[in-house]
């Protein structure tokens, strides 16, 4: 029994949601092997290689896999897939591993496993539904579990400390379905939303773009945090998409979750109520946040910050 990793990289390091798979990999049993598809990607190789509880690493290096594209990576799984005979193949439950996995599924004829955050036994798995109000048990006949794995259900396995050999294996061809146009990124200093430790999130009770920013800047800055946001902010242009925390948006899991006039909607509390500890603050004493809460403040926020930096 082996379990195969799809590693989440940019072709120079691995994206840290990929150590959380190979937490989940190995708890499958068996050896855990690791694939590594992009172009000039070895330094990506080489980090996998050296994380502890990895046998094997797999680099297909080529240009049809430099970015990505779900119909290539696809392809490239699938060879692997059928040269190794892996009982799991595990991607990362995020925009790109949500866009291969079906596609691999599906040419496997198997079920797809989405967003485990528990494995019960190597058949067997633990996952949220109805945003996580209920833990649905599911269990698998398939020959071939194909998995997307909640990074917060599952510690990091450590980054340093295994020496996997590197084999290199064959690039898939371009499959000629899709073309990468361009990429934006938005370039900030602060952690990434998903990898941060401290996040301060606000909602539509913060009134505007503007109050948005002066408010909870000061907050972050103080914390080292990343800045989040309710859908409801979102929606009103208060603040970016990508910042948007919830069922609809990213899920997250810091030490620290501190919840500016965030009502506490049930797709907000999908997407952070795993955090280690959840600090809220709304004038609103009957809010729903205040039911994950470890501390709530009843107060204005308005006020409540401003002395919350102060005292910091």
């Amino acid at each position: 029994m082996t379990a195969l990793v799809i590693a989440e990289h940019d072709n120079a390091s691995l994206k840290p949601a990929t150590l959380n798979v190979v937490t989940a990999a190995a708890a499958c049993g068996g050896d855990v092997h690791v694939l590594v598809a992009g172009e000039n990607a070895g330094a990506a190789a080489q980090a996998a290689a050296q994380i502890a509880g990895v046998a094997k690493v797999l680099h297909a290096d080529g240009a049809s896999l430099k970015d990505g594209l779900a119909e290539n990576l696809a392809a490239q799984v699938l060879a692997v897939a059928q040269a190794g005979s892996y009982s799991h193949i595990l991607f990362p439950a995020t925009a790109s591993g949500k866009n291969v996995a079906p596609r691999v599924a599906a040419k496997l004829d198997v079920a797809q496993i989405s967003d485990i955050t528990k494995v019960v036994s190597p058949d067997t798995f633990e996952r949220p539904i109805y945003a996580g109000n209920a833990i649905a048990t599911v269990q698998s006949g398939d020959s071939v579990k194909v998995i997307t794995v909640r990074g917060t259900g599952f510690d990091a396995a450590a980054a340093s400390g295994g020496s996997a050999q590197v084999e290199t294996v064959q690039a898939a061809g371009d499959s000629g379905k899709s073309s990468f146009v361009g990429r934006e990124v938005t370039k900030s200093d602060r952690p990434e939303l998903t990898a941060a430790k401290v996040i301060v999130s606000g909602g539509r009770a913060l009134g505007s773009a503007e109050k948005f920013q002066s408010v909870l800047t000061p907050l972050a800055d103080k914390l080292g945090a990343a800045i989040g946001a309710s859908r409801a902010a979102v929606d009103a242009g208060y603040a970016p998409n990508d910042l948007q925390v919830g069922q609809t948006g990213k899920i997250v899991a810091p030490q620290l979750y501190i919840a500016v006039g965030i009502s506490g909607a049930i797709q907000h509390l999908a997407g952070m109520k795993d955090s280690k500890v959840i600090v809220a603050i709304n004038k609103d004493a009957e809010a729903p946040i205040f039911s994950v809460a470890d501390y709530g403040l009843e107060a204005d926020l308005f006020e409540a910050l401003p002395e919350l930096v102060k005292a910091l």
